[in-house]
């Protein structure tokens, strides 16, 4: 059996007031690439800890493969407010070194090439902070890559950029990673394994979430009947992805015959003709509409001519890059923004409710329990035929009894997320607007939410970056592309191919700083600019002819070396390979600089 790169041995973790862990051994091998799922609170960020050696066990002990290099990301930086976004990421290199390397240009590129890169990291937002993090991390050269939440932060194009970078970074059988997130698109893309954390044990599966989804099922039909209501609920959504998204599900590791009869009794997600009949009952025919509609901040044009009229039980997904302006296409529709050409018209029975990321509905109340909480609201509501409690409903949405006595200013973040939504929905409103709904919430909980919304009869908007959500909940997407709205029949693939094509038409340079754009360029090159790609171009060659003198050498050496010393000819095979990568990015990067110079 393969020595793993990372292993832990009957683990012991445990706080005051709990245990999180019994006796856990795991391993991580060459190949591996895991993701990680539980509960809120259930120990996942403390698994990462322990493995990536941030977290010391109280009992058991976790091992390394000698010369292993572990890199992780944690959920809080320790990056140096003092310097700028290039120190942070490439340190005091100078820019013909890391420029020339083909993969700290991809990192720059995926990840913060709209970051000025002369910023000092205490300016930048939470958001622009994690990212340059997760930068940092993925420049370096590792054996294993532990990531706790990659995802936060990144738009549905930097989701996919990160999907693509793990999946190519190491070759085949190769490297490990283990990644913790509520993203169930990016555990299916990326991930070969799942770890469920759960009741201080952890427990795997194979495949990615939608191969684990199954074989939940599986596991929970044959546990006691006290399961029940997770197993309906997790049967619904197997039945999501058999129906919704055949190329998930059409990976050799998941069973389909047994899917196909675990869900043949499994109604479709959601009636639409039902949904929508409901809707214009407590609606009318007219919604929202916007016609011609812009907004301008200055000179600055952030949405222009968009035409939308929002029809009754419409549910819509809306995708765009992080400021694109897709908070400011919401605030036309709740009329928090007004817009500065063009017009919008209002039905007069129209409820809007809008989840923020913020937290605003919470934000009165944070002293008051959340039992109280409920019980200033109407006693019961109907739903799918059914009177439900409001404590039923927050029950439904994985909201512990034992928590009605917490005060709300005292909940984690998953817990406000599901408190918001629950007061959301108990106003009654008819159209519904959320603002990227999966922050701070774990899988089981979204998988309730897409449950609860498939029988909310309402008008629904949805902007997030999460693309399972968008095509699990939403029956059409929207794009905001250039300031303008555009229709997207073939959903989240055809958005990043819009994406791709609107990158690869602008001059090179265009959007982003020379600075903040490290290695572009364009074929009128200014004289500076010229000289400097040429002073680049005879640091390569010089660099090339290095790196062929010391493979020369490194390949004598191979031959003189005694041929029993496996460890030793290993070494050596892998300072060749190193060289090889090397060479061949550096003679790409002569090729790009070689075609600017002309």
């Amino acid at each position: 059996m393969a020595v793993p790169l990372v292993g832990a041995e009957a683990l012991h973790l445990e706080y005051p007031t709990r245990v999180v862990f019994g006796s856990v051994t795991v391993g991580v091998v060459e190949g591996d690439r895991i993701g990680i799922v539980g509960r809120n609170g259930d120990g996942k960020s403390s698994l990462l800890g322990m493995l990536s050696g941030l977290i010391e066990p109280h009992g058991g002990r976790v091992t390394r493969r000698g010369g292993v290099r572990v890199g992780a990301l944690s959920q809080s930086d320790d990056l140096d407010s003092a310097l700028t976004v290039g120190q942070s990421i490439v340190g005091d290199q100078p820019e013909h070194e890391w420029a020339g390397d083909a993969r700290i240009r991809d990192v720059i590129g995926g990840l913060v090439t709209d970051l000025p890169w002369e910023a000092r990291i205490g300016e930048l937002s939470g958001g622009q902070r994690r990212r340059v993090a997760l930068a940092t991390l993925l420049i370096g050269e590792w054996d294993v890559i532990v990531l706790d939440e990659p995802t936060n932060h990144l738009d549905v194009e930097g989701i996919s950029w990160l999907a693509e970078h793990v999946k190519n970074r190491w070759a085949r059988n190769s490297g490990g990673l283990l990644v913790v997130t509520h993203d169930r698109w990016f555990l299916d893309e990326v991930c070969t394994q799942t770890w469920e954390v759960h009741d201080e044990i952890v427990e795997p599966f194979e495949g990615g979430y939608a191969a684990y989804v199954l074989q939940r099922v599986e596991r929970d039909r044959m546990a006691a009947a006290t399961e029940s209501k997770r197993q309906n609920l997790m049967r619904k959504e197997l039945a999501w992805l058999r129906r919704g998204a055949p190329a998930r599900t059409s990976k050799p590791k998941f069973r389909i015959d047994a899917a196909n009869q675990l869900i043949q009794d499994v109604p479709p997600a959601r009636n639409p003709v039902e949904l929508q009949r409901l809707a214009v009952t407590r609606l009318g025919k007219q919604v929202i509409d916007l016609e011609g509609a812009g907004v301008r901040y200055g000179d600055r044009e952030v949405l222009r001519d968009v035409t939308w009229r929002i029809a009754p039980g419409e549910r819509t997904g809306i995708l765009g890059a992080n400021g694109s302006g897709k908070s400011t296409l919401l605030g036309l529709i709740a009329g928090t923004v007004a817009p500065t050409s063009g017009q919008i018209k209002r039905g007069k029975t129209v409820r809007l409710g809008l989840l923020d990321q913020q937290f605003s509905q919470l934000a009165e109340i944070g002293g008051d329990r959340v039992r109280e909480v409920l019980a200033r609201t109407q006693t019961t509501f109907t739903i799918d035929g059914r009177d439900t409690t409001p404590a039923q409903l927050l029950e439904r949405l994985g909201f512990a009894r034992e928590h009605l006595q917490a005060r709300v200013g005292e909940l984690s973040g998953g817990q406000k997320r599901r408190l918001q939504l629950l007061l959301l929905l108990l106003d009654e409103p008819n159209l519904i607007a959320l603002d990227e709904p999966t922050n701070d919430v774990d899988a089981d909980m979204l998988a309730a939410t897409e449950d609860l919304l498939d029988s909310w009869p309402a008008t629904l908007l949805v902007v997030s970056h999460d693309r399972y959500l968008l095509e699990r909940v939403t029956d059409q997407q929207y794009a905001i592309l250039d300031g303008q709205l555009r229709h997207l029949p073939g959903g989240v693939d055809e958005y990043l191919r819009l994406r791709r094509e609107q990158a690869s038409s602008r001059a090179p340079g265009e959007g982003a700083s020379k600075a903040s754009q490290p290695g572009s360029g364009s074929s009128g090159l200014s004289g500076s600019e010229r000289r400097t790609a040429q002073k680049e171009v005879s640091a390569i060659e010089r660099r090339l002819d290095k790196l062929q003198a010391e493979m020369t050498k490194l390949h004598a050496r191979m031959a003189d070396h005694d041929q029993s010393d496996y460890a030793g000819l290993q070494k050596l095979t892998g300072q060749v390979r190193a060289a090889e990568r090397e060479t061949v990015e550096l003679e790409e990067r002569w090729l790009e600089l070689s075609d600017l110079i002309g």
